[in-house]
């Protein structure tokens, strides 16, 4: 049985067609599935067994990397010489985190308080925890400071007191100490008669209220209602806003817990988080694109402004009493301790600051934070938080502990926090959340040309059977007139 040509040609015409329409359907109602499955991804909700469980116990390493700055000439900064520092580090500790007491709410929100432990890892540091390094005593020119404005008997019994228990303006202990504690009688004299006036109680150190600690009790939305809103804290510890700072601006609470962002990120998105660390909320802007295994990236960096102070960025008139731009003063929420907060090396900083202090050598390489964001997920996908805890120190009369010590802003530790995501959680990402959405985006505009190409093909092929169809008859017509003609002849 011969095969009709034209109309196989035909049916594949029309087969060519559907294909199209197929191809541009997908087209028009393809984002809205992939949107779809992505908002199913990121919702928090113990179903979603991939991003709950990164939600829940962040299942990639993380890390905190302390730096010192050990003190080289403490004799010569009481007699009011410049400070001089050198880095020593870094010492590298494995960050846990799991939230528990997770409660979800009828209004779409969750509760949970996050824990952490820190446990030190040899191999990755540049020491020991036994390695002995000089500090600013925090407990005398901290309180100095603090006490600066107090009748002058005070301040001299205050001295006295840091006599009686021998305590000098510096440090030197080892690092395991300065970081998770040491025994302090002055700690125990002061809790028992100013109760309040130090943020410990027992052990003094400089991280011994994180380790085994949790950063509060937070309750965010699920996304479950709005996927906009996903992640976005509502409160923290029963707060809607702070009551560190002096505008109701600085008191907000806005953004995020800092482990996650809404997705669907634009360049125009900014990266909101609340920090209790910090006490304020902070907020990041993109820099550039990239990549990491595969999977596309937006990173966001911290705005010069955003420890500038209320001169140079009127928005941050909320946090001052303020000093140089760069330093965030965090004593309101520090028990008044004169505590700032920098970027490491005073990056960003006024360049006064470095001035004041030898031995500092900002880079935004080294020093400067970022957050890599996969802006389809808002998921980090690589994460280094790297911020820098300053004393400020200054003489103050009747306390002979400070001497003649200059004005300064003295940096004592800086830290990195850092992690990213790594081993089978990639490649599961980057399979549900990555290749399996681009896979569906190619395939709409393969399915397009395909359709048109079959098209165009089947058309060519129908016209050139339908000539052939017409060829032998043609032939046929001029054969019987050359007949004709040969017969009339005879």
């Amino acid at each position: 049985m011969a095969i009709n040509k034209s109309k196989v040609a035909v049916g594949f015409i029309v087969a060519g067609g559907l294909t199209l329409i197929f191809g541009a359907i997908s087209v028009i109602v393809g984002p809205t599935v992939i949107s779809n499955q992505v908002v199913k991804h990121t919702v928090i909700d113990p179903k979603n067994d991939l991003t709950y469980t990164m939600w829940k116990d962040i299942p990639v390493p993380f890390f905190m990397s302390v730096y010192f700055f050990n003190v080289l000439n403490p004799a010569e900064i009481l007699k009011g010489e410049k400070p001089m520092v050198e880095q020593r580090g870094p010492y590298v500790y494995r960050k846990q985190c799991q939230k528990e007491n997770i409660t979800f709410h009828p209004n779409g929100t969750v509760s949970y308080r996050e824990y952490r432990q820190y446990h030190f890892e040899p191999s990755m540091s540049a020491g020991n925890e036994s390695d002995v390094v000089t500090i600013p005593n925090m407990l005398v020119l901290g309180a100095s400071v603090m006490m600066e404005n107090l009748p002058y008997v005070l301040r001299l019994m205050m001295s006295a007191t840091f006599k009686t228990f021998k305590e000098g303006p510096f440090l030197t202990k080892p690092v395991g100490e300065l970081m998770w504690g040491y025994d302090s009688g002055l700690v125990d004299f002061l809790n028992q008669y100013l109760p309040g006036m130090i943020p410990t109680s027992g052990k003094f150190g400089l991280f011994s209220e994180f380790n085994n600690s949790n950063t509060g009790l937070f309750t965010v939305f699920t996304g479950k209602d709005d996927i906009r809103k996903v992640h976005r804290v509502d409160s923290w510890n029963g707060l809607t806003e702070l009551p560190y700072w002096r505008t109701a601006q600085s008191n907000m609470i806005n953004g995020t817990a800092g482990q996650m962002w809404p997705p669907f990120m634009t360049k125009q998105s900014t990266l909101p988080f609340y920090s209790p660390d910090a006490c304020r909320s902070m907020e990041l802007v993109y820099q550039r694109p990239g990549e990491m295994n595969g999977i596309p990236l937006y990173r966001y960096v911290a705005p010069k402004t955003l420890f500038a102070n209320g001169t140079d960025y009127a928005p941050n008139e909320g946090f001052c009493p303020c000093r140089q731009s760069g330093l965030l003063n965090v004593s309101s929420c520090r028990h008044n301790s004169p505590v700032f907060i920098s970027h490491p090396h005073f990056f960003n900083a006024d360049p006064v600051l470095l001035d004041y202090v030898q031995g500092l050598n900002p880079s935004e390489e080294k020093h400067g934070l970022f957050i890599d964001i996969h802006p389809q997920t808002g998921v980090p996908l690589n994460v280094s938080i790297r911020l820098q805890l300053n004393l400020y120190m200054k003489k103050v009369s009747g306390i002979t502990e400070t001497g003649k010590i200059s004005d300064v802003v003295m940096p004592m530790i800086w830290f990195e926090e850092n992690g990213y995501i790594d081993g089978p959680i990639v490649n599961t990402f980057r399979t549900n959340l990555v290749v399996l959405p681009t896979v569906l985006e190619y395939l709409q505009y393969i399915l397009i040309g395909l359709g048109l190409a079959t098209i165009i093909i089947a058309a060519v092929v129908y016209r050139k059977v339908k000539a052939a169809e017409k060829e032998p008859v043609k032939g046929s017509h001029g054969l019987e007139t050359k007949k004709k003609s040969i017969s009339t002849s005879e």
